[in-house]
This record gives structure tokens, sequence and C-alpha cells, in this order.
């Protein structure tokens, strides 16, 4: 809830290298969503604070830019370091604000920390090339060039990994960054920059704004700023690239997804129900690669709805903190709602509730925002839930006579984030490697997430932009090429 500036714990930003307390009007509560408690007030910062950070930013760009790489990359070394030594202290955090486990909260920083060390690579990475005598006497060479200054927006669902698809690469690569946390979740990314404020960095090179749409929109509309990174829904991943492309800036604009998994009846199935039922309940169903929608293919049918139900069913839920729990809340009460009255409407449609999640009540945590594994069978493939991002612990079942009618499903998608495949088929991998319409495949994977070193992809409604986060592309997006052809006139009176 938004509520007035209150007397509890007050989170600040930070800007030009020191923490400044925010004069916004309006907080809001950051919930703990397994207990319901308040674990501290977020500002909703208006433009003008974003302004102050940009202005913090575009000051720092010239001398940062003229850094040369290799010394740029020395605050990431210790970057990487702190990261480590604070492990655990950072994955309670992401916990606390997330609801997450404590398992999958390391995880989550495991990967932030691998975007730390690739971005260490940049000396290699953004080199450019070049070719004599591209005619007689004339050379060309093509550099890589910083923007200047960068923004990212990120989500509630990774608090800690996601801001360093961006961050490391952006400053590694001599630009400046601004980052807007969603306001569900920004104490993580105040505990990462209280370790950024111990690297070294120089005033101005990496700012922190809390806010809402507000905020966003100041950072799209601001002149100085000239690309933004963003992961959320599709619906604000089209407005955000609408409006970043309307004001003449770059954008890469990661957005929502509705991931298949094609079971054939070859696949193990044990080992696929296990695999399955990780992606599709693990962090509560709140992963943009989770598995919503599993296509059983021929004797597939019964024997991995059988298993898969009988998995899901033993998965223990609860606060991510205590011991032995597998799986913790949503992220909201507003979620929780929509989750269920989700459930609600595929039963409505023609499924059948074979496992169901709804009015859940935890023992301790009964104010928690708790939905317990949910699987739907049978759900029509004419369902509007076939179509629809639940985000939530809900698994749906559909049926397919061959894989010819599995990926002409997956193709009527307007998704295209991932998409994965249970066989022991050499062949139908290859085939569905080739023909899936996604941008991130899994072949008996459940969780198809690329290392830190290759392109976070995603197709169709799954994406917009060109380059995506991470590796190469990050080094693409964050620099614009420059062209030199030289010549040089012979001077006949000197030998050389």
């Amino acid at each position: 809830m938004t509520v007035a500036a209150p007397s509890a714990t007050k989170l600040p930003n930070y800007v030009n290298g020191q923490w400044t307390e925010s004069a916004a009007s309006e907080w809001q509560d950051v919930m703990n969503p397994a207990t319901g408690e308040v674990l501290a007030q977020v500002p909703l910062s208006g433009p003008a604070e974003v302004a102050a950070a940009v202005s913090a930013a575009s000051t720092a760009f010239p001398e940062w830019r003229r850094t040369p790489p290799e010394d740029r990359i020395q605050p990431l070394f210790k970057l990487k370091q702190l990261l480590e030594e604070h492990f655990d202290d950072l994955a309670r955090v992401i916990t606390r604000e997330n609801g997450k486990t404590f398992g999958e909260a390391k995880g989550e920083l495991r990967r932030a920390i691998e975007n730390v060390e690739v971005a260490c690579g940049i000396p290699t990475m953004m080199q450019g090339y070049n070719l004599e005598d591209v005619a007689r006497g004339i050379d060309e060479i093509m550099i890589r060039q910083p923007l200047g200054v960068i923004a990212a927006i990120t989500p509630f669902n990774f608090p800690g990994m996601i801001p360093f698809w961006f961050l490391p690469y952006a400053i590694a690569t001599g630009n400046t960054f601004v980052l807007k946390p969603s306001e569900r979740v920004p104490l993580t990314m105040k505990r990462a920059f209280e370790l950024l404020d111990q690297i070294g960095l120089p005033k101005g090179v990496v700012n922190l704004v809390n806010g809402a749409k507000p905020a966003v929109d100041a950072l799209l509309d601001h002149p100085q700023v000239r690309a933004i990174s963003f992961v959320g829904s599709t619906a604000v991943a089209k407005y955000v690239y609408a409006r970043a492309g309307a004001n003449g800036k770059r954008a890469q604009c990661q957005g929502g997804a509705k991931n298949h998994v094609i079971i054939l009846p070859d696949a193990d199935m044990e080992s696929a129900s296990q695999i399955v039922s990780d992606s599709a309940f693990g962090c509560a169903g709140q992963r943009c690669l989770a598995v919503s929608v599993a296509v059983t293919i021929g004797d597939a049918q019964k024997a991995f709805r059988d298993s898969i139900a009988d998995t899901a069913s033993k998965l223990r839920v609860g606060n991510g903190l205590d011991e032995g729990v597998k799986m913790g809340p949503v992220i909201t009460k507003q979620s929780k709602s929509r989750v269920e009255s989700l459930i609600g409407v595929g039963e409505k449609q023609g499924a059948k509730v074979l496992l169901d999640g709804r009015n859940t009540r935890i023992p301790k945590y009964e104010a928690g925002n708790f939905v317990k594994p949910t699987i739907l069978d049978g759900l029509p493939a004419t369902s509007e839930l076939a179509n629809t991002e639940i985000f939530g612990p809900v698994l749906s079942l559909i049926h397919a006579n061959d894989m010819d009618e599995a990926l002409a499903f997956l193709e009527r998608n307007p998704y295209g984030n991932q998409a994965s495949l249970f066989t022991s088929s050499g062949s139908a991998a290859r085939r569905f490697r080739y023909a899936a319409p996604a941008g991130n495949i899994g072949i008996n994977i459940g969780v198809a997430a690329p290392m830190a070193y290759f392109p976070f992809s995603g197709w169709k409604d799954s994406f917009f932009g060109v380059m995506h986060g991470q590796g190469r592309d990050a080094v693409e997006f964050y620099t614009e090429k420059k062209v030199v052809i030289e010549r040089w006139a012979k001077e006949h009176s000197r030998k050389f």
C-alpha cells in the first residue's frame, strides 16, 4: 500500500557516490511475502530525483570513458570478492523480501556473480577489428565506444541477479549507470550498493533511484539517458520500448512468457517429472523461464500426469528461510488472488484441477501469500489460459497426438521465451531445436537459463529489441561502433 512518509526505516537513494534521503511525498511498504511483516519503506521518487542521478552519471561519464578498460574492470574484481564474502547475507535479504527459498536465492546470486566475472573480460570483449589496404594505401578500423548514461529498470522476481545482467557490462564498457529496481524488492540492491560503495568507483559512475512509474517515465524521457535495459511484463515492456524509441534511445526490453515443455513417450518420466516440477514450482512459478504448460504426446499422457502430480504433491511450502522448504509464497496478496482466480478460469474452461493449491494456509505464517503447487489436467488448447502468463505455481497439461501438433501449438502462442523437450531420441531433439519458436531451448532441461557468456534470448512477445542481456550482446548494446578510414600522404623527403 502507499502511505505518507513513515517513521519506520526509510530507504535512501544512492546518487553521486553517497546515500541521500529522498524528498518523495509518497512511500510504499516493503513486505515480507511469507510473514506479512513490513520490512522497510521505499520512496516513490519523482522526476527531480531521477534528474539528479542522471546529472551525476552524465558528469562522471567523460572521465570514466577515458579510463582504460583494464583499469575500469579492477573495481569489478573487488565487487566479485565482496559478493562472495557477503553471499549468505545477500541471499537472506532476497528471501525475506521476495519469498523464494534460501537455496533459490543463493542460486540467483551465483548467476549475478557470473555476470561480474564475464564483464571482467571487457578488454578482450570490447575489441574492434581492422584491415590494412582496403584500397591502396588506405586502412580501415572499427572501434567500439561507450554510449554515455545507461538506465536499467528491473523486476521483483530476481532482485539480485537481473540488475547484474546490466550493471557490470555497462560500466566496464565505459558507460555510467542509473538503476531503478522494483519498488517491491528494493532491499537487495540497497545491500548490493553498500558493497559497490566500497570498490573504488568514481562518484556518479553508479547510481540508485527508488520509485515507480513516474521514475520510469523520467528515465525514458531524459535526454541524457542513451539506452534503457528493462525486464518485466510484456505490456510494460512494449510501453518502455515504444517510449524509449520515440525519445531516440536504444532499448532492450525482456517481457513475459508462457513456456512450454513437450514430453515424448520415450522420455525418462521420473527424471522429467522432477525437473519439470522444479521448473514449474520453483520460485513459486515466478521465473520468466518457468515451465507453465506441459504438452504430452501419445502414451506419455498418463505416465507423466501421474508422475508429475505425485512429485508436486510432496513439495513442502512455507517460509523460504525454514529448513526443508522447497517453495515459498508469491510476491503479494494481489498476486495470490490473481493466481487463484486464473486457476478458477482454467477449471471453468474445461480443465480438471488435479492438484489444487488455492486457499493455502501455512501454520505460523497465516499472513503469507501462499499458493501450493497446482496442476490443471486436460486444459483445452483453445482456453484463454493457454496464452495467459499466470506467474504463479500452476502447471497446465495439454495432450497432443504427435510432434507436429505440439509444435503447431507452440507456434500459435504469442510468447517465445523458452521451450523444452524431454526425450531420449537425438533426432527428435535436433528437430525440436531446429523448429521450436523460442529463444531459449532446453533438451531434457527444465530451466534453459543461459550462462553469463551467452545472451539471455527471447522471441516474439517475450522480447523487444535486437541485442539481449549478458555476454557479447551486452557489449554490443552498450557500445556504438565507429569506423575510421585512414590515408597518409607519402613524405618523399624522408626515408624510413
